[in-house]
């Protein structure tokens, strides 16, 4: 079963619940049964006069700080007492949408002197006149979640609740309020949430960041939810087993997304097709002096995927002017033999006014220190952006009492534009990839043509450090 608690008008929105049905496909669940809380407004409005009748719940109009103060102090309620007639009469006043029943709620009767406060008469029934998502202005009051889910769980035929261990005080007045009602009653499994550091996990915080619209929205790469870590590039497969890993414990524990990343980065490597790319302005030229002229028009062949050959190959093209990475030759000197790779040895002939070296076909790949990418400097070649992202926020542990507003990192994407080679476009959208010596990247738009370029999102690898000396513009994760 697959439920939507949507009890309350004021937050639940047809789009998340299209989302997670969505990213749940995504992850091959396919509900037998998708159910809504709101299904059983009219049984739960019945249970609700039940309670009252049978003496185990009132109507309170005590506001709520001053509520929440008694429920400390392990004060009744001035209307505790009330009769149910009286009860009967303002529940019928809030579920009217009155004004009046504004302020009134609908309260358990169990134990103000419990130690836990969640038996300290909980509210179950509250006044809004806000439209329902699905409902319309049927219904004026709505049940909470503590009410709603213990009833809904019994009628639908759960046999095992499962819960995260922020729920574990509230299982005591779940199961009270199955006994109450002679409901049938569940077994409890409870397990710990897993949290990310780092990250907000809250559907509440990641719905203000969409709204502020401090991010695209929900499948944004930053964002934790199934759409957005799979935008950034996570293999499905590899999201599955990382979760397996983690079991159903009640340690609550704070993940490294380290781990997470390098997991991840154990399924793509499998099938990330290699291509290379060339800084657009921190880069070198290399003239090959021996090299073929760029009118010979002259490839070679090379492997899409070192470890794999039944991946297939692609052409390469090899011209006598090629461009490198600047950081890659800084320090180098006359005779210094380098590897362009997939081509060969070239040692250097020239360093000052501009470099210069031969090709050595037989040249000894070991030897050579350099192992650098490169391009030919020719016009096919063509612009491409790469994207990277940071933690949204800049708190590794929020802790209770925390404004995630005040922890919200303003520096979270980055675009840099590199020269790519022209095989990268025939990329098709999602593919994955490897740029040698920069890293892993998703494809999150194909190439058009000039004003629709190729779009890359970096894939983190779970590293500290990026694969080489080719940084990136924000922290490596």
């Amino acid at each position: 079963i697959v439920r939507f608690d949507d009890t309350n008008p004021s937050k639940e929105k047809e789009e998340y619940q299209e989302s997670i049905v969505e990213d749940l496909g995504k992850l091959g669940v396919v509900p037998d049964t998708i159910s809504f809380t709101s299904d059983y407004f009219l049984t739960i409005h019945a249970y609700a006069l039940t309670m009252i009748e049978g003496g185990l719940a009132y109507m309170d109009d005590t506001p709520q700080e001053e509520m929440q103060k008694e429920r400390m102090e392990l004060t009744n309620s001035k209307h505790r007492d009330q009769s149910v007639a009286q009860a009967q009469e303002y529940f019928a006043l809030m579920t009217s949408g009155a004004d009046a029943g504004s302020k009134w709620c609908l309260r358990a009767r169990i134990d103000m002197q419990s130690k836990n406060g969640t038996m300290r008469d909980p509210v179950l029934y509250r006044q809004n006149n806000l439209p329902h998502h699905r409902t319309g202005t049927t219904y004026h009051a709505y049940p909470t979640y503590d009410l709603a889910c213990p009833i809904v769980d019994s009628l639908e035929g759960v046999t095992h609740a499962l819960r995260t261990t922020e729920y574990d005080d509230r299982n005591e007045q779940y199961k009270w309020i199955q006994i109450m009602l002679g409901l049938r009653r569940n077994r409890m499994h409870t397990f710990a949430r897993l949290n990310f550091r780092h990250t907000l996990m809250s559907k509440r915080n990641l719905a203000w960041m969409v709204e502020e619209k401090l991010v695209d929205g929900w499948d944004d790469a930053r964002f934790p939810t199934v759409r957005g870590v799979i935008r950034r590039g996570v293999n499905l497969d590899a999201l599955r087993k990382f979760i397996y890993m983690q079991g159903a414990s009640r340690r609550i524990v704070n993940m490294e997304w380290g781990k997470f990343w390098a997991e991840n980065k154990k399924e793509i490597d499998r099938y990330a097709k290699r291509f290379m790319a060339i800084d657009t302005v921190e880069h070198v030229e290399l003239t090959v002096k021996n090299g073929p002229e760029e009118g010979e028009n002259a490839f070679l062949s090379t492997v899409l995927l070192p470890k794999d050959p039944s991946f297939g190959k692609r052409l390469v093209r090899i011209a006598q002017n090629v461009i490198l990475e600047k950081v890659d030759v800084e320090g180098i000197v006359v005779g210094e033999e380098i590897v362009l790779m997939r081509w060969g040895v070239v040692k250097i002939t020239k360093v000052e006014g501009g470099l210069e070296g031969d090709y050595i076909p037989e040249g000894d790949f070991k030897a050579a220190k350099r192992k650098v990418t490169w391009l030919a400097k020719v016009p096919e070649t063509f612009n491409v952006t790469l994207t990277e992202f940071d933690n949204l926020i800049t708190k590794e542990k929020l802790e209770d009492g925390d404004d995630f507003k005040q922890f919200i990192n303003p520096n979270t994407l980055a675009s840099s534009k590199v020269i790519g080679d022209v095989g990268l476009k025939s990329l098709q959208k999602d593919e994955i990839i490897q740029l040698e010596r920069r890293g892993y990247y998703r494809v999150d738009q194909p190439y058009m043509d000039a004003k629709r370029g190729l779009v890359l999102f970096m894939i983190p690898d779970g590293k500290a450090k990026a694969m080489s000396g080719l940084s990136g513009k924000l922290a490596h994760h």
